[in-house]
């Protein structure tokens, strides 16, 4: 097997099985999120750093279906894992008009990086789940601190929360908003890495952009009680 190559792929039916869940995928959610109803706050930040379109936008896994839907259509780049899941996530999210560098924490990350990295620096926002592909869940791990100080951009931290949904049994305790329900967006300021940061200056910036996803996460769930 090529080591850059993930096994699964040489299975014919699994690659047609994760384009068939991006297919059915698609038109689901789109019915969905059209009756969902939003709360948002903070935006002004994202219209703000939308002007120079070189920032990292970084959130929790288990929110990943309404950002999804949310951000679509503003030519932002998200990191996928290689895996299998990866790739039908990948199928499902350019049908939402993202594009994906594809790695992962665990299997190609520093590919993966470079590859954001450079869209970062070809004026692309490149999206990155905090906590992922694999958690633990609610732990930030460095990626999005790594690519803000390798390109001077910021990190645009931000949070969702449905009223009414339903958790995957998942690591992640994916949300998966139902039909009809308020969705609460919490939106931080921008969010900069000091480019002279050592590892110890990295890390310190980790644990800050970790409190800072806390905090937007208790403020999403009091703009759903008003």
């Amino acid at each position: 097997m090529n080591g850059a190559e993930p096994g699964w792929r040489a299975s014919r039916w699994k690659r047609i099985e994760a384009a068939s869940i991006a297919a059915v995928g698609y038109p689901v959610i789109g019915v969905l999120g059209r009756t969902w109803r939003w709360r948002v706050e903070g935006f002004e930040h994202f219209e703000r750093l939308v002007s120079s379109r070189r920032f990292v936008m970084a959130f929790w896994h288990g929110r990943i279906l309404p950002a999804l839907y949310y951000f679509r259509r503003r030519g932002i780049v998200v990191i996928t894992s290689d895996n299998f899941d990866g790739e039908w996530m990948a199928g499902l999210i350019h049908r939402f008009g993202y594009a994906t560098a594809r790695g992962s924490t665990s299997r190609h990350a520093a590919r993966a990086a470079l590859r954001a990295k450079r869209r970062l620096e070809e004026g692309n926002p490149v999206g990155v789940t905090l906590d992922g592909p694999r958690g633990p869940a609610r732990v930030a791990q460095p990626g999005a601190v790594w690519l803000a100080k390798a390109t001077g951009s910021p990190v645009l931290p931000f949070h969702l929360e449905a009223a009414s949904h339903w958790t995957a049994p998942s690591w992640d305790a994916t949300q998966v908003p139902l039909p009809f329900t308020r969705i609460a967006i919490a939106i931080g300021e921008p969010f900069w890495v000091p480019p002279g940061a050592d590892a110890e200056g990295l890390e310190a910036s980790r644990l800050e952009l970790e409190r800072v996803l806390g905090a937007l996460e208790a403020r999403a769930l009091q703009l759903l009680t008003g």
